[in-house]
């Protein structure tokens, strides 16, 4: 039996959590998120704990145990806290800018880059629009809408302008050395 799989979810107090078929839906403070789970798997909401188990032995079922049980506890910590990406931008003239839902960053290309920022996730910056805060109740979603800003123009490691994770550490090349 997985160890992660057969971990029951505790539900905090806010937070339901419905089995209607195939589909699990968790609601909270945050919002709604929805996951179809597999016909191999079982989930059971009982004594306010969500319990994942498995139809037979197969090794697809195995695999898929943990894995479903952990997209189930991601759903219910995002809908009750959330989950947070930070990015930094660095370089001369390297900002963001929120036009409505859309993110307009200036990069050092010739152009702007216009984002069109998904349903269910908000992007605060600061003042000076060098610190992206990517937030939402979707873990996945966040860290793809993060990744995304980041890929633009990912920090290059002689200067080290460009986008990164807040915390990154970027390895730093020495420039040409002139004889």
């Amino acid at each position: 039996m997985s160890r992660v799989g057969k971990t029951p979810i505790a539900i905090p107090s806010g937070v339901e959590v419905k089995v209607a078929g195939s589909t699990v839906t968790v609601k909270g403070p945050k919002g709604e998120n929805a996951w179809k789970i597999p016909s191999l798997i079982t989930v059971a909401v009982e004594d306010n704990q969500v319990l994942v188990g498995r139809t037979d032995e197969t090794k697809r079922a195995r695999a898929l145990h943990g894995t479903i049980r952990s997209v189930i506890n991601n759903m219910v910590i995002g809908v009750n806290e959330g989950y947070v990406k930070e990015l930094e931008i660095s370089g001369v003239g390297y900002k963001a800018a929120m036009q409505g839902t859309t993110c307009v960053l200036s990069l050092g290309f010739s152009h702007e880059i216009k984002y069109e920022i998904p349903a269910g996730i908000t992007v605060e910056l600061n003042k000076t629009g060098v610190e992206v805060k990517v937030s939402g109740h979707d873990k996945a979603l966040v860290g793809q809408v993060a990744a995304r800003i980041r890929l633009f123009s990912p920090a290059e490691p002689y200067k080290g302008k460009g986008v990164k994770y807040k915390g990154e550490q970027i390895r730093r090349k020495e420039g040409k050395a002139v004889a």
